[in-house]
């Protein structure tokens, strides 16, 4: 079977009836009718695993119901149903991206600070009914419950398949987790028929070992790796890599402070579907305990590397961080998903970069967190004090050579001023106009003075773009990547109180991949090899410059209760060219003054300014801890089957 790395919709020739997804769109009903449709019934399920071929095709139909992480269509009826473009993006709620659509559910109910536990469509940032959760579960089991009928299997195959299945349920519920805390624990498919069940909400300690326990029970039954010609066939198959690296993401997450603490996250918050009932160290050492599980078996099974520059021009390390994130076969990725079209005859991420409701602009405070390309962290004060603005993203024109002056993996992030517009995929090299992000410039025009569309914020989104280049492409959606597993690593081994030093060298393998020093060296005030707050800090600050718009961001900010961040108000740059005299000019010069011989500018003034334009209601009225963890639809709730509401909603 071929998969691809592609999520594809289960189509079985004359078998329609036969597999469960026919009818993914009907509403599920939990408590005394929990699922009370049987997928199918008895024939469908005579029908299915009854055939290699058709039990081959049923799992590839559970792998559609995967979570990827890319608004791609505004059809709340459809399926799948994850980040749509309606809903967005979580990272926009946090301090590196910002939303200036007023349509989106962002905008409307979080930035306004509105939601509320009675939500509608397009409301809530991952809606309990309509992510194809309880439908993956759901048909995970049924797998398992019949994978032993099917006559023409073989024990291996059957064993490969019940372990991904195991995968795709247990990655399934962590989806859910991180957004809801403590779930009902689901074992079985359920025939339908059953008279009553109840189906009560777990403790978050519960809800982890179950989803633990699958990754442990199927690891052992998977390959490594998949090499080879299986490598093209077999791509996008869960694999033992996947299993453990897994449980270094969901071990990282659970024992972060949001769970993990001496007080719950909500005042006066008892109930443990919530957190921990106290600080339990030995869950970071057990998050250790998986990383250094997955590296063991690294030692062993290899395969899997961080991408490394064919080169040492900045440009060759920001394409290397490309084909890390963005490259379907690519020896970093360890998990992806994929859609099919929703725009034109192929799914089109391109095709948005443009469109208002997907401006997800950088923020002010995101570029600066990304350091110089030697590594030293940028500083805008001293940036200005010794008039280097200027050099703060590039050096030079298209005419005498442009280069690249920041961490290689901002311009793959993020649209700055003078970046060109293209970067051969094969070669590296950088060609095309560049960006003219002034005020009246050719690509931004008046967008960062009236702090709306593509460049609002002074900036645009670049990661999952990549120019022209990209376009009619399928966009791969990273689930998983090498670097983030060095990076929890780094992280569980301070968290531990284990050597600094060691966890600075794992950081600092993956800042060598763009060229980058090392971490204490370009950072010599900050005490890192002894001061555990500070490296935490640095920590943090490393995932989302190398995991931009992967889903890092918003819940980092969430696992360590990051409320002032939240509150933080945040600054986009305008930016403005100068003439001879130093004043200001805000005429295009495109259509302008070009045609008049004025060549293109390289010297500006640059100034902040607050973003107010769709303000969020956090950053007057302050954060209410009750946002930590999303509400559960209040009509569920009130169904009386177990489910208990989150705190303060």
């Amino acid at each position: 079977m071929k998969i691809r790395n592609r999520i594809i919709a289960p189509v079985v020739a004359g078998l329609m009836l036969a597999v469960p997804f026919s009818s993914c769109v009907d509403e599920l009903k939990f408590g005394n009718s929990f699922l009370e449709k049987a997928p199918g019934g008895q024939q469908t399920k005579d029908t299915v695993f009854n055939s290699a071929k058709y039990t081959r095709q049923f799992l590839t139909g559970i792998y559609a119901l995967q979570y990827y992480g890319l608004p791609y269509h505004n059809d709340f009826k459809q399926v799948p149903y994850p980040n749509d473009t309606y809903t967005g993006k979580f990272d926009v709620l946090s301090d590196c991206w910002h939303n200036h659509w007023a349509n989106s559910s962002l905008t409307k109910v979080y930035y306004a600070g509105s939601h509320s536990a009675n939500y509608d469509a397009h409301q809530e940032k991952f809606d309990y009914l309509k992510n194809n959760v309880w439908e993956a579960v759901r048909s995970g089991w049924i797998l398992i419950e019949n994978i032993d009928n099917v006559p023409d299997l073989s024990e291996n195959e059957k064993k490969r398949m019940v372990a991904e299945a195991k995968c795709l349920i247990a990655t399934r519920y962590f989806d859910m987790f991180r957004h809801y805390g403590g779930l009902p624990i689901i074992k079985a498919s359920f025939t339908g028929l059953e008279g009553y069940y109840e189906m009560p909400r777990a403790s978050v300690e519960e809800t982890v070992d179950f989803i633990i326990g699958l990754l442990d029970e199927a690891k052992d039954d998977l390959p490594w790796a998949y090499t080879g010609a299986d490598a093209q066939n077999e791509t996008g198959r869960w694999t033992k890599a996947g299993a453990i690296g897994m449980k270094c993401k969901v071990w990282c997450f659970a024992a972060s402070p949001l769970f993990n603490d001496t007080e719950a996250y909500y005042p006066g918050a008892t109930s443990l579907a919530v957190w921990y009932g106290g600080y339990k160290p030995e869950l970071w050492t057990k998050c250790l305990e998986a990383c250094q599980e997955f590296f063991a078996e690294w030692q062993k099974g290899g395969y899997y590397a961080l991408e490394q520059a064919a080169g040492s021009r900045p440009e060759d390390y920001r394409l290397a961080f490309r084909k890390a994130y963005s490259t379907q076969g690519s020896l970093e990725m360890i998990h992806s998903t994929r859609v099919t079209s929703r725009v034109g005859s192929k799914y089109n991420w391109w095709a948005w970069q443009d469109n208002g409701r997907l401006s997800y602009t950088p923020t002010q405070e995101y570029v600066e967190m990304f350091p110089w390309k030697d590594g030293k962290p940028f500083d805008w004060n001293q940036t200005e004090q010794e008039g280097k603005l200027d050099e703060m993203f590039s050096k030079g024109t298209v005419e005498s050579g442009i280069d690249l002056t920041r961490d290689p993996r901002l311009y793959e992030t993020v649209v700055v001023n003078g970046m060109q517009k293209q970067l051969d995929w094969t070669t590296g090299n950088m060609s095309g106009t560049s960006y003219e992000l002034w005020v009246g410039g050719t690509d931004a025009k008046t967008a960062p003075a009236v702090e709306d569309g593509q460049f609002a914020s002074g900036y645009a989104n670049n990661k999952f773009y990549m120019g022209t280049d990209y376009k009619n492409q399928y966009a791969l959606w990273a689930y998983l990547r090498l670097s983030e597993i060095y990076l929890i690593y780094a992280e569980a081994v301070v968290q531990t109180n284990g050597s600094y030093t060691d966890a600075i060298a794992l950081i600092d393998d993956v800042r060598k991949r763009v060229g980058m020093k090392g971490l204490a060296e370009c950072n010599p005030d900050k005490n890192l090899t002894s001061d555990k707050d500070a490296l935490l800090q640095e920590i943090l600050r490393e995932r989302v410059c190398e995991l931009g718009l992967e889903d890092a961001r918003f819940f980092d900010l969430i696992r360590y209760k990051l409320k002032n961040r939240f509150e933080q108000p945040l600054h986009g740059l305008r930016i403005y060219r100068l003439n001879s005299n130093g004043d200001r000019i805000e005429t295009p010069w495109y259509g302008g003054d070009r045609a008049n011989g004025v060549k293109q500018p390289t010297h500006f003034d640059y100034v902040k300014f607050d973003l107010t334009n769709v303000a969020r209601y956090w950053w007057k009225n302050g954060f209410d801890p009750k946002w930590y963890l999303s509400p559960f639809p209040q009509a569920e709730v009130n169904k009386r089957y177990g489910l208990e509401q989150n705190p303060g909603w």
